[in-house]
Parts: C-alpha cells; sequence; structure tokens
C-alpha cells in the first residue's frame, strides 16, 4: 500500500502545480447508462464532501435515448468521439487520480488505456470488459488497474429472479464463506445477519431494525446447497421429454407460406365444389364423381360432345381449375423447402418444451445468464434477432437451440414453447422490444415469471404496477457501485441485489480524527441504512459478534452490509477531516 499512496501524494502535489485544485480528479469515459450511474455514485459519496473533481468524456451526439451522464450537474462534460492522447489532455487527465473506460468495446478500451498511460504513466485504471479473460493481461500491462464486467456482475441477480429464488451472492471474507439465502433454507446457527423482509413484495423493508423479521439472510456456507441449485434441481425433475410427432407436426405446419397455403384451400374448395355439381349433372354416385373430379382436373381428359351442357360446362371449368392447381402445387413444394430449411436454420422448428428458462437476447448481460442457468442444469432456449449475435458461439456450445426472430412476435415466443416455460428472461438491449416480449408472454401464459430489464426505474415501478410484472432490473445500476469503488480504490466484497434495491458489503477503515474515532461499535449500524457485519483491530482477525460498546478507535476495519447512501454516510464518517484552510493574515495598515 506504500507505493499507491506515494504515488497519490506525488499526483496531488502535481494537480497544485498544473491548476491549483487539490481536489481527486477523477476522469470517466462512456457513453450508456453505466457512465451515468458510476458518476451518480461517485457525486453521492464524495462530491458532497468537496473532495472530488469529475470530468465525463462522451461522443459529441448522444448513441441512445438512455442518459450517459452529460446533464448531470456538477460535472465537467468533454465531448469527443475518439478517446487519444488528444482528448485526455483536453479532459485533464495529467496529474489525476482514476481514468474509468466504460465503453462496450474490449480492444478499444484497451487501445485507450493505452494511449492514457502516454499522458499519465501512474494512473488509476478501471476497465470494463465483457472478456475477463484479458484481465490478466491488462493488469501486466497496467499494474494499479480493475477489469470489471458489469454483465458477470448483474448476471446472477438475473438467474435468480427467473429461478424464483434470492440472489445466488457467494463471497469469501475473513475466512468465511457467505452466501444470501432465505431464512427457512438455512439452519439458525448459520445466520450472519438479516437482510431484508420481502413477505410484502409491494413495500420490501431492507435492513430492518430488529433482524429477527428479516426473511432473506446472510449466512455462512456449511455445505447444504443454496436456494438456486434446489430451484434448479426442481426445474430439472420437471421437465418434460421431447416429443418428436409435435415436432414433425410443427414442420408442416411450417411448410409452406400463409398465402399459398389459403390459395391452395381455397382452389380445392372450388374444386370440390364444382366436382359434387359435375357429379349431380351426370347423376353419379358419390365415388363416380370424385373419380371422374380428379381425372378430369389433373389431365383434362375424356371430351364427349354427347354430354350434356351443364356436364360440359363444369368439365371445362374443371380443366381451368387444374391449370391453376399445377403451379400451386409446385408452389407449395419449393415455398415448403425454403421454409424448412430456413425454419432449421433459425431454430423455429422446435420441440414443446415445459419447465425451461427462455431468454431473450444474448448480448453481453443475456450470454452470462445462459452460460449460469447452464451450469446449474436448467433447459435454456434462446431468442436474438441476429443469427450470429455475441453468444452465439456459445449457445451452440452449450447446445442451447437458439431461435433467430424477433421476440415482439407472438410467433417467436410461441417457437420456444413460452406457454410452458418457467420463466422468461428478457435482457436486450431495447426497452421497448423487452416490453413487449414480456406482455406478449404474460398473455400466453398468465402465470409466466417474467424477469424485464429496463433502464428507467419509474418506468420499471409503473409496469409492476400496470401490469403486474413484478421483477425488473438494470444491469447498470447493480453494476456502478463496484466500478465507482474500485476507481475510489475501494474494495467492494459484493452487491446483493433485493428487488430493484442493491445492498454492498464492503470494508470500512477508520482513520484518526475521524467523526467515527473514539465513538462506540454501536453507532455503526443505522435501521434501514447500515449493519456491522464484523469489526477488526490493526494487525488482527474479524470477529464476527463483536460487543456493541466496544470503542473504535483509528486503523480499525469495520465490515458491513449498507444501502448505497447509508455506506456514503459512513464512509465520510470514517474520513479524515478536511485539512484546515491556511489563514491568510490580514494585511497590515500603514502607519500614520
Amino acid at each position: 500500500m506504500a507505493e499507491p499512496l506515494l504515488d497519490r501524494a506525488r499526483r496531488a502535489g502535481r494537480r497544485l502545480r498544473v491548476n491549483g485544485d487539490a481536489r481527486a480528479h477523477y476522469v470517466i469515459c462512456g457513453r450508456d447508462a453505466l457512465a451515468y450511474w458510476v458518476v451518480r455514485a461517485l457525486l453521492a459519496t464524495e462530491f458532497q464532501a468537496g473532495r472530488v473533481r469529475i470530468t465525463l468524456v462522451v461522443p459529441e451526439r448522444p448513441s441512445s435515448d438512455e442518459p450517459d451522464g452529460r446533464d448531470l450537474q456538477g460535472v465537467e462534460v468533454v465531448r469527443a468521439d475518439r478517446l487519444d492522447e488528444v482528448t485526455f489532455r483536453r479532459a485533464g487527465l495529467v496529474g489525476a487520480d482514476g481514468l474509468a473506460l466504460l465503453h462496450q468495446d474490449d480492444v478499444g478500451n484497451m487501445h485507450a488505456a493505452l494511449c492514457a498511460q502516454e499522458v499519465e504513466p501512474r494512473l488509476r485504471l478501471v476497465v470494463r470488459m465483457f472478456n475477463t479473460g484479458l484481465a490478466n493481461g491488462v493488469r501486466q500491462i497496467f499494474p494499479d488497474s480493475a477489469v470489471l464486467s458489469d454483465a458477470s456482475m448483474a448476471a446472477p441477480a438475473f438467474v435468480a429472479a427467473a429461478l424464483g429464488e434470492v440472489a445466488p451472492t457467494h463471497f469469501r471474507h475473513g475466512g468465511r464463506t457467505l452466501y444470501v439465502a432465505r431464512r427457512d433454507d438455512v439452519r439458525p446457527t448459520d445466520v450472519v445477519c438479516g437482510v431484508a423482509d420481502t413477505r410484502d413484495p409491494q413495500q420490501v423493508r431492507l435492513l430492518p431494525a430488529d433482524e429477527g423479521v428479516a426473511d432473506l439472510v446472510i449466512a455462512e456456507a456449511t455445505g447444504t446447497p443454496p436456494g438456486t441449485e434446489l430451484a434448479a434441481r426442481r426445474l430439472r425433475r420437471a421437465r418434460r421429454r421431447r416429443r418428436p410427432l409435435t415436432v414433425l407436426l410443427r414442420a408442416v405446419r411450417s411448410f409452406a407460406t400463409r398465402k399459398i397455403g389459403v390459395a391452395v384451400i381455397v382452389l380445392l374448395a372450388v374444386i370440390g365444389v364444382l366436382g359434387w355439381l359435375n357429379g349431380y349433372a351426370a347423376h353419379e354416385d358419390w365415388a363416380d364423381s370424385l373419380y371422374l373430379t380428379l381425372v378430369t382436373t389433373l389431365t383434362g381428359q375424356d371430351p364427349n360432345p354427347d354430354k350434356s351442357a351443364a356436364e360440359q360446362v363444369m368439365q371445362v371449368v374443371l380443366n381451368l381449375a387444374g391449370l391453376a392447381l399445377i403451379p400451386l402445387i409446385t408452389a407449395v413444394v419449393v415455398d415448403g423447402i425454403v421454409n424448412a430449411r430456413l425454419a432449421l436454420h433459425s431454430g423455429r422448428i422446435q420441440p414443446e418444451r415445459s419447465g425451461h428458462v427462455v431468454v431473450v437476447g444474448l448480448g453481453n448481460v443475456g450470454t452470462r445468464v445462459m452460460a449460469q442457468l447452464c451450469d446449474f442444469g436448467v433447459e435454456v432456449v434462446a431468442i436474438d434477432k441476429l443469427a450470429e449475435p455475441r453468444g452465439g458461439a456459445l449457445a451452440r456450445r452449450l447446445g442451447v437451440p437458439l431461435i433467430v426472430g424477433d421476440a415482439a412476435l407472438e410467433e417467436t415466443l410461441q417457437s420456444a414453447s413460452v406457454g410452458g416455460c418457467q420463466a422468461l428472461v428478457v435482457v436486450s438491449t431495447d426497452d421497448e422490444t423487452n416490453l413487449q416480449a414480456a406482455l406478449i408472454g404474460r398473455a400466453v401464459n398468465p402465470e409466466l415469471q417474467v424477469v424485464l430489464r429496463l433502464f428507467d426505474g419509474h418506468f420499471a415501478e409503473r409496469i409492476q404496477q400496470a401490469f403486474g410484472i413484478g421483477v425488473s432490473r438494470s444491469v447498470s445500476y447493480l453494476a456502478a457501485p463496484s466500478f465507482a469503488a474500485a476507481l475510489l480504490d475501494r474494495a467492494v466484497i459484493a452487491t446483493i441485489p433485493v428487488g430493484r434495491h442493491a445492498l454492498l458489503v464492503t470494508e470500512v477503515s477508520v482513520a484518526a480524527g475521524s467523526a467515527l474515532d473514539g465513538r462506540p461499535l454501536a453507532a455503526v449500524g443505522r435501521a434501514e441504512s447500515v449493519r456491522l457485519l464484523a469489526h477488526a483491530r490493526a494487525g488482527q482477525r474479524l470477529d464476527w459478534a463483536p460487543d456493541a460498546r466496544l470503542v473504535i478507535v483509528a486503523g480499525d476495519r469495520l465490515t458491513v452490509v449498507a444501502r448505497r447512501a447509508g455506506l456514503n454516510a459512513l464512509l465520510r464518517e470514517a474520513a479524515p477531516p478536511p485539512p484546515e484552510e491556511p489563514v491568510t493574515p490580514a494585511p497590515r495598515q500603514p502607519e500614520e
């Protein structure tokens, strides 16, 4: 820790020489909601204390309708479409304390990091990457760096919601492996603390004052499988075997387009009526009438001038119908072969399933969700507009059927057997498509568990109230605290999603002269805001059951689970007091 502290001291001195501003300076580069929420988290944590300056680098034009932070108050905005040395110098990267590269482009972020190193070699770097396999390479090039994946952080919350269980949040701290579970699923001796009271979905209470009423707890892992694994086992037992006859019927049904099928049916109906009239005019029974109709229609044979006028008219019309029938039969065969091949290639011909999970959108998040569901042994069917989405190769390797189509169309969801699935996880990047797919899925199956990805929290709440879709997640909202903490060089141990809320498990160090220095441990916890998990003196092991009367001293480490606002307040209380402003003596008045 000595070297980073020396680096920070050098950067602080350099800031004073460059612009006379001693505040910590962080540069954030992004173009989507993650940049917005990271800036929000930094502002809530540090800006109010006057200890930080934030510069946001965004493209000239917004890439989508969702906010990216350029309209937030108290933030310096630099507009640039390229992240190069010129842009970083404009953003004041020289002497800055940290740089966050939050674009959804692994290679582009790597190139930007190399450019930033040319401008400021000693820099705290936080990089967003989907391919976390590149993390080791990044750390070798940039020792003071953190490589994070927002998709990896958010995927467990979607998986847990799809399985109808609590988030499979596992973390190891102080020699213990802890996870989130229902109180009824763990032994009382394994409970570490209560997290939330979720018995009323309309009014979830986080960190209630009385831990006994919390049905969601943090427990120590002692060999009992978490609730999500139990749910996955129930799903595996509930799955039905595939039915080949259903596959055949669906293939036949998709053999030709609807227009050609309607034309063939209408023509056959006309031929049937004319054949009956022909047999009636010739006074034939139904068997002879059928025979004469088929021969006349398909071959045009048997001309006979001795027939009555009615028979001759029927025969001519049947011959004309036969001329139209042959091309239609040819069109049906050709169109059917083409459609069948396209349907097989796009995955529209699928067996009827039950108890599976449908994942819409194989982008960063959808790919992670699909992989984790497969790890739990849950059958998955994927839907994406692209024939080769980002997670397409992984889907083929895992044996997950991929249906290429628009999830906002009912026939696409029907191809995935949404009527019999356990859950519909809609995580594409298009909010409109996500909402349409969720509503159509709920219309097909009113009991369907829908996990919906929406950015706007207020909009999600209205959707929940209006349509009864109870689970909606924001990937950026869930991941932003970890990015902000990494930028500030603070370790977030775990993020626990509870509904649309996020609880943070982190370790806070108490500085000398801070507001907490000299106060009892009882002052740390606050109802519905902060809960103390463990305490440790400097150089000692964690105490998981500390005495609330114990006095806090400088250097103590507090492990807490807290809401964002509560953690921000605790960090300010644990921080050292701000330096006193030097008093400039008043100029002396000249003596008369």
